[in-house]
């Protein structure tokens, strides 16, 4: 062991000076390569840090801007929204604008439809207090009554289907003729002829019989007697419609 360190220390003392030199400035070189590097290390750590740093504010950026967009979007879209709503609520309160007035209008044509049917009701029952004294003679061929007149051919219409009402009171005929036009252009029938009695009492005696009769002739022939009503009274009534509808 001393022998060992004894040769170490005399390897020591046999260096020359040259040699220390030399020893000494390779390590002062490798001293400057390592901080060399150690700076270019931090050179490029610096760089890439700014750059990466340059690419996050880039992004920071874009980031702000598009949030900027979005929040102007946001407001353009709710802008419009809020334009819509109005629009709906104008619309729905003309809506219901319109809706009042058609309520009112079809309030006064309702109105209107009932004085119409008023007045329609009126006219026809004045029409009928007119015509009730009337009656109707439907089937008698045209020309019959040129001879001797329409009220003779009622007469003779008497005289064959109720001669008992003939011998029991003296029928009195104040009218009668043909009616100007048909009840039903369409259908080839006669002109119906128009009996104008002098006395109502004797106008529902004659439909009475009628009635009563399975029926009524002209010369043989069938024919039909009705009360002079208007068209409208006609087709309403309850009783006897079939019998004297024309």
């Amino acid at each position: 062991m001393r022998r060992q360190r004894n040769t170490f220390q005399a390897k020591e003392h046999y260096k020359t000076p040259e040699k220390e030199l030399r020893e000494t400035e390779t390590s002062n070189l490798l001293d400057k390569e390592f901080k060399q590097n150690i700076m270019r290390m931090l050179t490029d750590m610096q760089r890439r840090m700014d750059e990466h740093s340059e690419h996050i504010s880039k992004e920071l950026e874009d980031i702000k801007k598009n949030q900027s967009e979005m929040k102007n979007t946001i407001l353009e879209m709710r802008n419009s929204l809020e334009g819509l709503n109005r629009r709906v609520e104008e619309a729905e309160d003309r809506i219901s604008e319109l809706d009042e007035r058609l309520e009112e209008i079809t309030q006064a044509e309702q109105k209107r439809e009932k004085r119409i049917r008023q007045n329609e009701n009126s006219v026809r029952e004045l029409w009928d207090n007119i015509k009730r004294a009337n009656i109707r003679i439907i089937g008698v061929p045209e020309g019959e009554e040129r001879d001797k007149g329409a009220e003779n051919l009622f007469v003779k219409i008497i005289e064959e289907n109720f001669p008992h009402l003939r011998k029991e009171t003296d029928v009195e005929v104040q009218e009668a003729q043909r009616a100007p036009n048909k009840r039903s252009p369409k259908r080839p029938t006669p002109r119906h002829i128009i009996i104008k009695m002098s006395k109502i009492k004797d106008k529902e005696r004659i439909l009475k019989a009628a009635r009563e009769r399975p029926q009524v002739t002209y010369k043989g022939k069938p024919i039909r007697l009705s009360a002079d009503f208007s068209a409208e009274t006609l087709q309403g009534e309850e009783n006897g419609t079939t019998y004297l509808k024309c």
